[in-house]
């Protein structure tokens, strides 16, 4: 019986609002279709057994709010190349509803907040980046993504943003850096986006998903959708 092909896991880790989804987004457009796409932000515990203001008083900035039982499963799936089945979470009531069967590509970005914290998930990336953004940037990005996509006041944004997601990111996020082969920091410089595309492209080619003469279109192709910066409402 044939096996399946070697699945690349590359972790994006930084503060919420530094751009990961949004880096993810265009990578996945560089690489078309052998590229895939999962989102810590699934895993979250499922809080519908309580009321909504035991809910609105629970942490969502802290490693705990992870199912990461459920995260290493799925993961695990993703690096054998099985389908797999990922929770889907809505923000507005802090539930799962249902859940749906995901067929890993040979490369598959996963972006959040504590991907490398802990030891067994660190284990299973070939490539680790973590996303450097100044707290103002983030935290502008934070208040205008929740307005729009998640339905939440300025004012509780504010208030979370100040009570958990600031004092979260310094204790539970920053210290990742040392865990991540690639610091990204915003605004991207061309060194930065040449390291980037080294490791991307020994990656790819290693799995003989490119061929040799196509380099130079992929570093061009790297550095026209980064060098534009993220826009105010991204992860």
């Amino acid at each position: 019986m044939n096996s399946a092909p070697p699945v690349h896991l590359i972790a994006v880790v930084g503060g919420s609002g530094a751009g990961k989804g949004w880096l993810v987004e265009r990578l996945c457009r560089l690489l078309g279709d052998c590229a895939g796409h999962l989102q810590l932000d699934n895993f979250y515990h499922d809080r519908s057994h309580l009321s909504r203001l035991q809910r609105a008083r629970v942490n969502y900035d802290v490693p705990g709010a992870i199912d990461w039982v459920w995260a290493e499963r799925v993961l695990g799936d993703c690096r054998a190349g099985r389908p797999t089945s990922i929770p889907n979470y809505d923000f507005a009531t802090h539930s799962r509803l249902g859940g749906s069967t995901w067929q890993p590509r040979r490369v598959v970005f996963v972006e959040g907040l504590w991907l490398l914290r802990p030891p067994g998930l660190r284990a299973l990336f070939d490539l680790t980046i973590f996303l450097d953004a100044p707290t103002e940037l983030r935290h502008a990005r934070r208040l205008s993504r929740d307005l729009v996509e998640r339905g939440y006041t300025a004012e509780a944004i504010n208030h979370q943003l100040l009570t958990a997601v600031a004092p979260m990111h310094e204790r539970y996020v920053e210290p990742q850096k040392r865990w991540a082969d690639l610091v990204l920091a915003q605004p991207f410089n061309e060194s930065d986006l040449a390291a980037l595309c080294g490791r991307l492209w020994a990656l790819i080619s290693g799995a003989c998903l490119v061929q040799p003469w196509e380099h130079e279109t992929f570093r061009s192709d790297l550095f026209e959708l980064l060098m534009e910066q993220p826009h105010e409402a991204c992860r």
